[in-house]
């Protein structure tokens, strides 16, 4: 029995060892996991520290160098080397037709409108004969240079007179004419002036305090509260514009869609640091550029079911949730931005350090630069065809764009599942996949552009004003904000210039009494023979 004892200690030493490494082995692989999984963080979140210096303190540019996206033959020959076949030429060049730029160091000439004042430097009488001979001289041309004056803001005041008769004999009442309409009954605003400041802050983003410090540099004292006044009671003269706007552009068959924060203090039931919402709309009927903007409390997609109500056709977005629902109901197609698209792969090109974006980066690394070189040959088209008609636009898309997009599902399919999904080129990747059924939708129709950058240059001036004025006071100055902005836009995007044109409207719109009156007030269907000549 001893014996048999001590033959089995050390067998069962043996099988306790091996018992021990395999554990240890396991302890091992799961800190090895722990590792990787550690460093892969380290890398995601390196990535996104790069990012928010570059968003911080690089350049806001897109752009990216024309030798860094030399990638096309990279990113062609990447897809036929991962389906086993042999690298594919490089897709048809697309020509850009030649522009002219304008050389720099020359002056243009000053505008010919501008009233002149000649100030003439002649020779004294005695110096206009001649030191040889005595003989007069004549003159045989002139030595013309301009200068450009400028003349600080001229205030007057338009007194309105209405002389009062009465029967001297009978005595039986008092005979005046009637009083102008005004925009603002018993106010000290007149037509230019309401249009002065409202194009001073929804145009050039000049807030209502600073335009009040102007103003009383030139003695004439206004308050802040007056001004803002003002700019209430302007944008409430304006609805009826706004309306007729809003039905144009619901029935237009296109329509893009987008948002911005916009701060409210005064709200009902919300804090005064929480932040609302500014929607913009924009359609395109008949050739005329129609801007519609509009405060609401949040940006919920009740918010856009409210604002799309009746439309149907093409609704081009940005990839926000909000208006998925909105997208897939009867009668509306939703498009979407290429844009969008393309900034992920920018903002991933921004996270990579500069050896993976130099010679030596490895195919994963370089993702972001093939997304980007796929894009922007899809952008080189468009420019080909920036003054194309829609039907000819719709036809060079499907035979150049559409073979393009098919060779990009390609690429696609084959990098997802090589770059981790939490990494930034990993999310710009899925974020092209999960929008890629809208993204193609653009080729259906030649009048829908690749991407919502007309909108967002429509918000633009209110994102500048913003950082200026910070926010508004109420929901009434909020509401006022948004019709004046819509005003002032569509009036820029239909070629109008806003002071002018705000002049004639603010003058007008007292008078109108029929739906008439005011369509003909819009900015694409003013006569334009009436704006004064400033």
């Amino acid at each position: 029995m001893g014996d048999f004892a001590a033959a089995a200690a050390p067998t069962d030493s043996l099988e306790t060892l091996r018992v021990r490494v395999v554990e240890l082995e396991a302890a091992l692989d799961a800190k090895h996991q722990t590792v990787e999984d550690q460093a892969a963080e380290i890398r995601r979140l390196t990535e996104y520290l790069r990012l928010l210096r570059h968003q911080r303190f690089g350049r806001t540019s897109e752009r990216v160098p024309a030798d860094q996206l030399g990638l096309f033959n990279e990113a062609e020959a990447l897809v036929a080397t991962e389906a086993g076949e042999a690298p594919v030429a490089d897709a048809e060049v697309v020509s850009v037709p030649a522009h002219t730029r304008r050389v720099r160091g020359g002056r243009r000439p000053l505008p010919a409108w501008l009233p002149r004042e000649e100030i003439v430097y002649d020779l004294a009488p005695e110096a206009k004969v001649c030191p040889h001979d005595g003989e007069a001289l004549r003159e045989i041309g002139r030595e013309v240079s301009e200068q450009l004056e400028v003349m600080p803001a001229v205030f007057r005041v338009l007194r309105h007179v209405r002389p009062k008769y009465a029967c001297p004999r009978c005595q039986s009442g008092v005979h005046v004419a009637p009083p102008p309409p005004q925009p603002i009954p018993k106010s000290l605003a007149s037509p230019s002036l309401l249009a002065h400041v409202a194009v001073s802050k929804y145009a050039d983003a000049l807030p209502l305090y600073r335009q009040a410090t102007m103003l009383e540099r030139s003695g004439i004292d206004l308050s802040r509260a007056t001004l803002a006044s003002w700019m209430v009671r302007a944008g409430e003269l304006v609805q009826p514009l706004v309306n007729l706007m809003a039905e144009e552009i619901l029935a237009s068959g296109f329509l893009q869609c987008d948002e911005t924060p916009f701060q409210v203090l005064k709200e009902d039931g919300k804090p005064a640091t929480s932040l609302s919402h500014l929607w913009a709309r924009r359609g395109e009927p008949e050739g005329h550029p129609l801007l519609l903007f509009e405060y609401a409390p949040s940006r919920s997609k009740k918010v856009a079911e409210r604002l799309l109500e009746g439309f149907q056709g093409f609704l081009q977005t940005d990839g926000y949730e909000g208006y998925t629902e909105i997208g897939a109901r009867p009668g509306i197609v939703h498009v979407g931005c290429w844009a969008h698209a393309r900034r992920r792969f920018h903002e991933a090109l921004r996270g990579q350090s500069g050896a993976k974006r130099g010679a030596s980066r490895s195919a994963r690394t370089s993702r972001a630069e093939q997304g980007l070189a796929w894009i922007a040959k899809l952008y080189a088209i468009e420019r080909q065809l920036a003054d194309a008609l829609p039907e000819e636009r719709k036809r060079v898309r499907n035979e150049k764009a559409r073979p393009l997009l098919d060779k990009i599902r390609a690429w696609l399919a084959a990098a997802l599942p090589s770059v981790p999904p939490q990494s930034l080129t990993g999310k710009a990747l899925g974020y092209l996949d999960r929008q890629w059924p809208k993204l193609i939708r653009y080729l259906d129709d030649g009048r829908i552009p690749l991407d919502t950058n007309l909108v967002e240059n429509a918000i633009r001036p209110f994102a500048v004003g913003r950082k200026n004025w910070l926010f508004a006071d109420t929901v009434g100055g909020a509401e006022a904000s948004a019709n004046l902005y819509s005003v002032i836009q569509t009036a820029k995007a239909n070629g109008l210039e806003p002071f002018a044109y705000l002049c004639h409207l603010f003058a007008e719109l007292p008078k109108a009494t029929r739906v008439e009156d005011y369509d003909a007030l819009l900015p694409h269907r003013l006569d334009r023979t009436r704006l004064r000549a400033r």
